[in-house]
């Protein structure tokens, strides 16, 4: 997929080329960005949580080799997807200092590393659930509006692209270890109860403006090196309970994003399917020049994430580009540019005129 720009001012637009040379325009002010660790670029930093990756070896391979925040050697899916579509900057960490006066005119980040669809799994790991990240959402429209006033906002906030990656950690870092839930729910009712938490959520969203919004769909859990090392029961290879529950979930998404768009006329509600193509990568590695899916980049790779994987742990690689995942839960920045290529074009239409 390829991007032109075609104008710079108080907006960025761009000209989305389709094969058969039509070009349609496409007004992109902003990113509005909510959900987990995959998008998390900092927000965790500024909590009183272990589920933080400001410190070496996050962001080796990063700008200036910094850690920032993000659960990477380097950039984020997200980074590149926001590079593809024009900004020259990030989309700034709602709780950073750099979310301030015009910096926000551009969206904000709002997503926290172990926060899920389900509020509680946040609160397990006090971060920030998305029932909060909504109410920061609406604390920046205040703080939007007092910058450009009340008519440029509503045009940023009704124009931007909204992205959105959870339900991961409900899984892996609450329903399966925690007794509470796996005792008296099944997987399936669980998925439920995500799936109406996604649903209120993007009501929410609406009602607040957003018109385009793209949400990401499970990855296969069953086949990253934690989940493995945790429930695998010693077999090294996916978990397919893992991934059958993912997949289950992904067909209910699909369904109920389905439902949403013939509710609200104006919605563009785009399902970016992360499942299958990091599935086709773990089971075809080599095709894409990669020779380790078993273990993370840091450490021994098995089971570090977060404050496990520092600047001491025991037998971190010298070349993450080699590594689907950087640690034992993420991918790495060279899987995640490959993700992001593949989320930009299910998610074209987002960058289409909304009528």
């Amino acid at each position: 997929m390829k991007y032109l720009v075609c104008s710079s001012a108080s907006f960025i637009l761009f000209a989305y080329v389709l094969p058969a040379a039509h070009c349609i325009q496409s007004f992109v002010p902003a990113m509005f960005i909510f959900g987990d660790s995959i998008l998390d670029t900092g927000n965790n930093n500024q909590l009183l949580t272990i589920v933080q990756a400001n410190f070496p070896p996050y962001g080796r391979d990063f700008v200036d080799h910094k850690s920032t925040g993000r659960f990477c050697n380097g950039k984020l899916a997200i980074d590149f997807i926001a590079e593809a579509i024009g900004f020259t900057k990030y989309q700034p960490a709602y709780l950073s200092d750099e979310a301030q006066g015009n910096n926000l005119l551009i969206g904000a980040n709002f997503a926290s590393a172990a926060s899920g669809y389900y509020n509680f799994t946040a609160r397990l790991w006090n971060t920030i659930s998305l029932d909060q990240q909504l109410e920061n959402f609406k604390e920046y429209l205040n703080k939007l509006t007092a910058i450009t006033g009340k008519s440029n906002a509503s045009s940023i906030i009704a124009g931007g692209i909204y992205l959105i990656s959870s339900g991961s950690s409900d899984f892996l870092q609450n329903f399966y270890i925690n007794p509470l839930l796996f005792t008296t729910y099944t997987a399936d009712e669980f998925s439920n109860l995500l799936i109406s938490s996604f649903d209120n959520f993007i009501r929410k969203l609406y009602e607040l403006g957003a018109r385009r919004i793209g949400v990401t769909s499970l990855p296969p859990l069953g086949c990253l090196p934690a989940a493995i090392t945790s429930f695998g029961f010693g077999r090294n290879q996916c978990v397919a309970r893992l991934n059958s529950n993912a997949f289950s979930f992904n067909n209910k998404l699909n369904d109920r994003c389905q439902s949403l768009k013939s509710m609200f006329s104006e919605l563009n509600l785009v399902v970016l399917d992360i499942y299958t193509p990091l599935y086709d990568l773990i089971m075809n590695p080599a095709d894409k020049g990669f020779s380790e899916v078993r273990r993370g980049c840091c450490g021994t790779g098995l089971l570090e994430t977060s404050i496990l994987c520092n600047q001491h742990s025991i037998g971190t690689c010298a070349n993450a580009s080699e590594y689907v995942f950087w640690d034992a839960f993420h991918p790495s920045e060279t899987t995640n540019q490959l993700l992001a290529t593949q989320l930009q074009s299910q998610g074209s239409s987002l960058l289409s005129n909304l009528h």
